[in-house]
């Protein structure tokens, strides 16, 4: 057998995967530069509070206000295109991660993130870049976009291989609603399914997610 060379490109489709010279079909990592991602440093970024503390304070409705205000932030674009996406509007869900993917990589590269290493999902100001990026993913599926989704997994898969695993099959929820009800109390249910009208202004997004 020949030793492989290319074959997969990165997310933007500039660059090729790195295969282990001198190995026989086996993959060892995905890197934006083309390098292997082996004890490659992982990239940390700095938190988010006072995103997190407007997303926590706003309905929906209010969602765009908080990205206007963080245009930078991709956790506020991802909680949009998490919003769009349950409303059944995949197109601007999709518009909207994109612009949270790519103010993701600028992030990354704020802190030193040179197109490889590992992004931990435990690190949690880290959950907004990898958020946005599978929204991403999710609404390129929706509409077909095969070889972004092929791109996106490996990216994601390359960041945090848990990351996929925690949305797709332990039904990770990215963000609930905390309803304030008439008398008071309050409730927290999942994000209204597409199709479904949007919840009431009294609504008030929380992240979440697993350690």
């Amino acid at each position: 057998m020949r030793p492989l060379t290319g074959g997969l490109k990165s997310p933007d489709n500039e660059h090729d995967c790195s295969f282990a010279e001198g190995t026989e079909g086996v993959l060892v990592a995905w890197g934006v530069t083309g390098a292997n991602l082996l004890d490659q440093p992982e990239t940390l970024l700095p938190p988010e509070p006072e995103v997190i503390a407007a997303l926590s304070r706003t309905g929906s409705r209010g969602i765009p206000e908080v990205v206007a205000a963080h245009p930078t932030s991709p956790l506020a674009w991802a909680t949009l295109a998490d919003a769009a996406h349950a409303e059944g509007r995949t197109l601007e869900s999709y518009a909207y991660a994109r612009v949270g993917y790519h103010r993701g990589l600028d992030s990354l590269r704020k802190a030193g993130w040179r197109g490889q290493g590992p992004i931990p999902w435990s690190h949690e100001p880290n959950r907004g870049v990898l958020r946005a990026l599978y929204a991403l993913r999710r609404a390129a599926a929706e509409i077909g976009e095969t070889d972004e989704v092929e791109r996106l997994t490996a990216f994601l898969n390359g960041a945090d291989p848990s990351v996929i695993n925690r949305f797709e099959h332990e039904h990770t929820e990215t963000q609930v609603i905390r309803v304030v009800t008439p008398g008071g109390g309050r409730h927290s249910s999942p994000a209204s399914p597409p199709g479904t009208d949007p919840a009431p202004p009294t609504e008030a997004f929380v992240i979440r997610g697993d350690n």
